[in-house]
């Protein structure tokens, strides 16, 4: 698990084509490896990594042809800048959401804005996952933890203040960038719990029950 909180911001450093897989060496920056193990967990832009090998300044990681096809790591080239984050300890502050490190679908930067000294951007996300994504909850671009402002059929608005995009990927955005996005957990075990069949028989949740206990 994770919290959306950027760590540090790397670099793709090389990208080794395997069987139609990847494997991957991404420089980390000023990220603190000194705690780091084999096997640890270390997201990308969003995309939960397992550390296979690493150094002070690195680490390598195995990219399935899965997470090739459903994230923005297929254009990834040696020196895409990356956000980097270590997994969640059980001690440790929640400063953003919960955050699983699995991407739900890519999105697209649509207008980028200047709001006194943050910056608005709108993002166009999949039709998939339109439905998980509400005003003033919670998402997940490129491993940032931000608040959704509104939200308009697809498109959402997201306002970064100037910390954040000085300190992520976000200050590389153009129109047309595409991004990695993970909708809040919340939302997709509501769903299941509404939807499944054997879910229903078995608990007393509906539709009604959660309005009425404010969740509408």
């Amino acid at each position: 698990m994770f919290t959306g909180i950027i760590q540090a911001e790397g670099k793709i450093s090389k990208i080794e084509p395997r069987d139609g897989d990847w494997k991957v060496t991404i420089h980390t920056g000023k990220l603190d490896m000194n705690d780091v193990a084999q096997g640890d967990s270390i997201a990308a832009n969003g995309i939960c990594l397992t550390a296979i090998e690493f150094g002070k300044d690195f680490y390598v990681a195995d990219v399935s042809s899965e997470t090739l096809s459903v994230t923005t790591a297929e254009e990834w080239t040696p020196g895409t800048p990356v956000n980097l984050e270590k997994a969640l300890r059980l001690q440790d502050r929640l400063g953003g959401h919960l955050v699983s490190g699995h991407v739900d679908g890519v999105g697209e930067v649509k207008t980028i804005s200047q709001d006194a000294r943050s910056w608005r951007y709108q993002i166009e996300a999949p039709q998939t996952i339109c439905k998980y994504i509400a005003a003033k909850g919670s998402i997940c671009i490129n491993g940032i933890s931000l608040t959704v402002n509104k939200v308009d059929g697809c498109v959402f608005d997201v306002n970064i203040v100037p910390h954040t995009r000085q300190e992520t990927t976000i200050k590389y955005f153009e129109v047309g960038t595409k991004v990695n996005l993970e909708v809040d957990l919340l939302a997709r075990y509501l769903e299941r719990m509404l939807n499944a069949p054997q879910a229903e028989a078995q608990s007393n949740i509906t539709e009604n029950f959660l309005a009425e206990h404010g969740f509408k």
